[in-house]
Order: C-alpha cells, then structure tokens, then sequence
C-alpha cells in the first residue's frame, strides 16, 4: 500500500512540474538501460549489456579476409566471431544527413579495384551484427561530438538538413569553414543551430583531439579497436542533445558523476538537469517501464477504441496488422474503419520506436473505400512519424491496399535484444498439436515394427501428449497394439516440448 501512496504523491510532483520529456537511466553491473518517457508514455528503450556492447560507431584497423566480385564485397577480419561485410558503396564517401548538393558525385567501381585481400584498411561500424549476419562497415569515418561530426580526409563543411534557415546554415559555415584543414572536414549537426563560436572551436578542438589518438593507434599491427564510442547512458545523453529534454534521471551514484562532469565539459545547459535518483522503488518501476517492455514483446497490440494491431517481425520485413476487434463505431462500417485507422496509425508510430524495428515494414490497415479517407491516414501516419530520430521512408498504398514504408536499422531491435528463438518452436511460434503428435508417435511405431524384430514398445512423450493416449485417446492405442500385435507403454517426460517423443525398441 506504501508504494502505491509513493508513486501517487510522484505523480502529482511530476505534474506540478509539468514535465514533458525525460530520461531515465537504470545502470546495474551487467547492464545500462535508457528510457525516453514522453507525456507520461514510453517511446524508446536503449539496452547495452556489458559483454555484449553495441559496435555502432566504434573504428577498428582490420584485414580483409575476402573479396566477392559477384556481390561487390568484401568480408573483413576486425576481431568479431563473423567477418564484418563492407560494401563497395560504403566505401565512396557518404553522408545521409547532408543536402545532396553539397555531397559531391561519386561512382561506385569495382570492387577488386578498391580492395584485395590481406590488405590491412580502417573501418567503422555503421550495423551492429544482426541475426546471422555480420556487422555493416564503412570506409566513410565519421567522428561525432555534441556540435559536429569529424571527417577525415575531407575538405568539406555540411549543415544538417534540419536546419532550414539559409541565414543560419551560412553562419555556421562561416565559423565552421576555417576548422577545416588537411585532417578532414565538419558536418554541423542540428544541435548547432543556436550555438556560438567558441561552442563550435570547443568541440573542432575535441574531435581532432580525438582523432590524432586514432591515428597513432592505427600505426600499431595487427587487428584491433582503435576507437569505441561512448557508454549508452553518456552517448544517449549526447545524441539527444537536439531534443527538448526537462529532466534526465539517473539511479547509478557513479554514472550520475560522470554524467556531471561530462556535461559541464561539452554540454553546460543540461547539467541542472541531472538528477540523482535514490527512491526505494526501482525506477523503471516508478515509471511502469517494465510492464511496458513486456507489453512491447508481444505480438498484440490493444487500441483504447477497442481495436488492436497485430506485429509480426521476420528476418524479412515487418508485418503490421489492424483489426477493428471490439469497436464497433457509432455512426457507419466505413466510418469505423477509418477512426481504427487512424487511431493505429500513432500506435504503429510508437511501436517503431518502442520495438525498434527497422528494414522493410508492411502496414495492412483495414480496407477503405474512401479515397480521401486514405489520404488522411497516410497523413496522419507521416505526422506520427515526425518525432522519430530515425530515418522513414513511406511509399503510400500499393496495389493490394498495403502500405510500404522503411525505417532505418542500425542496431537490433528490442525482441533480439531480449529474446532467443524458442527451443519447441524453432522460431516458428507454433506447436503441432496433441494429435498430431500422437499420430506421428503411432506412425514411428509401425516403421519400427516392420523394420525391426521386437517384443515390445516404450514411448516417452510430454505430458499433455501422455494424458491424452492414456484417456481420450487410449481406444486409438489399444487398436494399434492389436494391429501390430505388440504391447505398447507409455511414459511421461516432463522435460519434453509437446512435439517432441522417442520411441525405444525393447
């Protein structure tokens, strides 16, 4: 009852406040977690174990282990259990946040031109592993802090798209343009729109700091790291710099202290933002950021109007289904249809980010006859995607009715994150049923039976698979041993999956 009293009075503290974003950092020993609450609602959950920490972003001297003309590819050895795969794309110089007019024109060419293999070469992470495949690299360094992204070995100065105002992308590139020198060149990020030019000279000065060290590391032999990125919660922090943020709770004494000091070193105006947390109550807790974790693992997905999406993710794409379930409108058939549409259409938003999914995603939504209905939806659907930090792409309504939309993937999503493929199921997320089992078990036995000389049977089976031959099914039994002429026992395995038996000549 005390907690419930403590997370009321919380409640009305926070709205007291009126908070809008925030962060919360949960850091145990063998783990960080970083959540972004919105309103009261989650909307995105970070998760880095401490053997098991992203690769995103980290630079390491490899060596190519394998060139694939066929693919224009070529697999690299930087130390991992799989070979990281570098595309020849990926390694013309790129940058997806820069207008395209100010990129340059580069051509892709062959790959046995650009690479051989035993060849020693210095890449970066762009895709952690994913499944079976190997990390993504890149040839195209980048280097980010809280202002700016270092390239080296370019001339270059780029402003982030986001910044629309020409009046400010000239500014910057005034300020920015005589950092650059034979090094490399600068991307101004979003967060630089407001900031002034002793903030920009902090942060040039950081990165080439930062990079001189790259380079003395690159003179060493062998595979190795030559630079990883941040800890979650201080890169969390810096990536989201750009973000309206009005509180970032932190439940880790040491990690609250090195947050502290790296705020006052390269981000001043966050650090009266920075709370310790120390309740009784666990802060994801406080917040209901666990049950809403678990929420996001399911396949279901309820809508307050009674409707409800169904997610499902395979190594392919995404599927999204909208059904109406128990809202029934109150006006027509097409006027419920589209109020379930629409509604799903923020649902569908928060789950991207909840969930992380990325690649290719399917959104079936419910059929509509209205053509000016689809238009709002799809509009509805482009707004809800606005707040995600994450680059989408919708492609509109094909030909079935279905809408087309990508999202970039980067780094697993939450459901890989947490969960392993299912020891009875095989990922399949179905089991054969107590009859089916049942007759391959009566099937196995009459293979047997014909191929080899035996007196009698011994089955171990699941329990559920046991009950049934022991009584419903038990008449199906005792036909077969007549058939067969032999007698045949059963025994109970607690330990088996439902679909799985053996069957023992005795």
């Amino acid at each position: 009852m005390g907690w419930v009293v403590s997370r009321s009075r919380f409640a009305q503290s926070r709205v007291q406040k009126k908070i809008g974003s925030e962060l919360l950092i949960n850091v145990t020993p063998t783990e960080a977690r970083v959540a972004l609450v919105e309103h009261g609602v989650l909307q995105e959950v970070h998760i880095e174990r401490r053997m098991k920490r992203g690769l995103v972003g980290n630079i390491y001297k490899g060596k190519v282990s394998r060139v694939l003309p066929g693919m224009q590819a070529a697999f690299v050895d930087i130390g991992l259990d799989k070979a990281a795969f570098l595309h020849a794309s990926d390694i013309v110089p790129h940058t997806e946040c820069v207008a395209d007019v100010e990129k340059g024109n580069f051509v892709v060419r062959d790959i046995a031109q650009l690479v051989r293999q035993g060849q020693d070469i210095m890449v970066q992470v762009v895709k952690d592993p994913l499944g079976t495949k190997g990390a993504r690299l890149t040839t195209d360094i980048t280097l980010p802090s809280r202002y700016l992204v270092f390239m080296p070995g370019s001339s270059h100065v780029g402003v982030s798209q986001r910044i629309e105002s020409e009046a400010v992308r000239a500014r910057l590139k005034k300020i920015t343009q005589p950092f650059v020198d034979d090094d490399g060149g600068f991307i101004i990020r979003t967060a630089a729109e407001s900031a002034g030019e002793d903030e920009l000279v902090q942060d040039a000065g950081f990165l080439r700091r930062v990079w001189a060290k790259v380079s003395e590391r690159r003179k060493r032999r062998g595979v190795q790291l030559l630079y990883q990125d941040l800890a979650l919660p201080v890169r969390i922090v810096r990536d989201f710099v750009g973000t309206e943020l009005d509180q970032i709770q932190v439940d880790s004494a040491q990690t609250y202290e090195e947050l502290q000091q790296f705020a006052q070193e390269f981000m001043p105006e966050i650090a009266d933002k920075l709370d310790h947390y120390n309740g009784p109550i666990p802060i994801f807790d406080l917040y209901d950021v666990e049950n809403e974790v678990q929420r996001a693992l399911g396949r279901k997905v309820e809508l307050k109007s009674g409707g409800y999406l169904i997610i499902d993710q395979t190594e392919a794409m995404t599927t999204v289904d909208i059904n109406t379930g128990a809202f029934v409108g109150h006006r027509n058939l097409e006027e419920t249809i589209f109020n379930t549409n629409l509604e799903a259409t923020h649902a569908i938003a928060r789950q991207l980010r909840l969930r992380n999914l990325g690649g290719i995603i399917i959104i079936d939504f419910i059929d509509m006859l209205n053509t000016d209905h689809k238009k709002r939806v799809l509009a509805s659907l482009e707004s809800a995607l606005a707040n995600d930090r994450v680059k989408t792409n919708i492609s509109g309504f094909s030909g079935l009715g279905l809408v087309e939309m990508t999202r970039k993937r980067t780094r697993e999503s939450l459901e890989h994150v947490l969960c392993g493929e299912c020891p009875a199921c095989q990922g399949t997320g179905n089991l054969k049923t107590v009859e089916t089992v049942s007759y391959e078990i009566f099937r196995e036995i009459i293979r047997l039976n014909r191929g080899y000389d035996a007196d009698e049977f011994l089955v171990y089976c699941a329990p559920a698979v046991f009950n049934s031959l022991k009584g419903d099914e038990s008449h199906l039994l005792g036909e077969l041993e007549v058939y067969i002429g032999k007698r045949v026992r059963l025994q109970s395995e607690p330990m088996y999956a439902q679909n799985k038996f053996d069957v023992v000549i005795m």
